[in-house]
């Protein structure tokens, strides 16, 4: 049985300026089941983007195809909410008019005081109530902005929440902030989310899984790792759980030195295109957190 999300053989190439070809990212064929939580991890160039834009609707593969909840995937749809790291907020609305505009659209059907009793909520999940909702974006700092667009995102409801470097231009403690409330909302809701993000320890403190991708050109999807961490997690508890420093070391050796070593390399025989799967599920802890070597069953999936 297909996976809720299926991404099957994607390929992305582009006129290389010279006459011929570049090959972004090959054959990445992968699934996210419902209700899951994915973050996928890689350097700049290897496509993540692209990648993203596609299940959005926004871009079109040069081969393959994304199957989700058993259709595919063509053009941009309600079904799949984005949340992207420049806010993209309607600078002329109001911050409620910002989050009932999608609702409105959603649920055509809906009085106008069921549209806003409905964006309101999802606002104070966020943390905004009172007079902020009436300010316009411009009257918001980054943070607030970022809190707006997370609440439109949720209001949605879409099957797919599609999350491209949502806290990447948010200061540290901001950033926590906002996890926290992703986390707290995703918990009560199951939202079904794929998320890009250059920060390995946001990866593993929101992620069920983390794809790495290879350096790209001719990238490709080549583990995905389990975080075998329970929830809830707290950022400021989770570095005690003895899988962490485990989990971290395995994603930092992979992506400052394996992620080039397999770049442009097929993979494994007998693997076809799909990730081999890592579960760190043992850590031999030592005095020195950052010396603590992973126990791990690689297992092709």
């Amino acid at each position: 049985m297909k996976p809720f999300l299926s991404i099957e053989n994607l390929t992305q190439r582009f006129p290389d300026g010279a006459g011929g070809e570049l090959t972004v990212f090959e054959e990445a064929t992968f699934g996210v089941e419902k209700g899951e939580f994915v973050v996928i991890l890689g350097h700049s160039g290897c496509g993540k983007s692209t990648i993203m834009n596609i299940l959005a609707g926004l871009a079109e593969p040069t081969s393959g195809g994304v199957i989700m909840d058993g259709q595919e995937v063509k053009g941009p749809s309600l079904d799949r909410g984005v949340v992207f790291q420049n806010y993209s907020l309607l600078p002329w609305l109001s911050t409620l008019k910002n989050v009932s505009f999608g609702v409105a659209a959603r649920h055509p059907e809906w009085t106008k005081a069921e549209v806003e009793a409905h964006s309101t909520k999802f606002l104070a999940m966020v943390g905004l109530e009172g007079d902020v909702i009436r300010r316009k974006p411009s009257q918001l700092s980054g943070g607030m902005r970022q809190r707006v667009s997370i609440a439109r995102a949720f209001a949605n409801h879409p099957k797919l929440l599609l999350l491209d470097e949502p806290f990447g231009a948010l200061d540290a403690l901001t950033r926590g902030t906002i996890q926290d409330e992703l986390l707290k909302i995703w918990g009560q809701m199951e939202q079904t989310v794929f998320m890009i993000t250059h920060d390995i320890d946001e990866a593993i403190l929101l992620a069920d899984r983390i794809l790495l991708m290879t350096n790209g050109p001719q990238a490709r999807v080549a583990e995905s790792v389990e975080i075998t961490i329970p929830r809830p997690r707290n950022r400021t508890e989770i570095v005690e759980h003895p899988n962490y420093y485990a989990i971290r070391n395995h994603l930092v050796q992979f992506l400052g030195k394996r992620s080039k070593e397999l770049s442009g390399k097929p993979s494994a025989p007998g693997q076809a295109n799909t990730p081999a799967t890592v579960r760190i599920d043992k850590a031999q802890t030592t005095e020195d957190p950052e010396d603590t070597q992973p126990a791990l069953r690689a297992v092709n999936s």
